[in-house]
């Protein structure tokens, strides 16, 4: 399986796992299938959302 980093877009780190659609809507990512979510990276998501890309990304990796 891929490993899902910061600089994986939101559309890649749901093909790899979708089982992180929870976690990113629970963060405030509800436009998970919106044109942006396919180019955004999640650190870019997160700057976007007023989160920490590290959390983020711990969040991620408990899924």
């Amino acid at each position: 399986m891929a490993e899902i980093t910061k600089n994986t877009t939101i559309g890649e780190a749901l093909r790899i796992n979708p089982g992180i659609a929870p976690v990113l809507m629970e963060i405030g990512m509800h436009c998970l299938g919106c044109p942006s979510a396919q180019g955004e990276t999640l650190e870019e998501a997160a700057m976007v959302h007023g989160l920490d890309a590290d959390v983020l990304m711990e969040k991620i990796a408990a899924v």
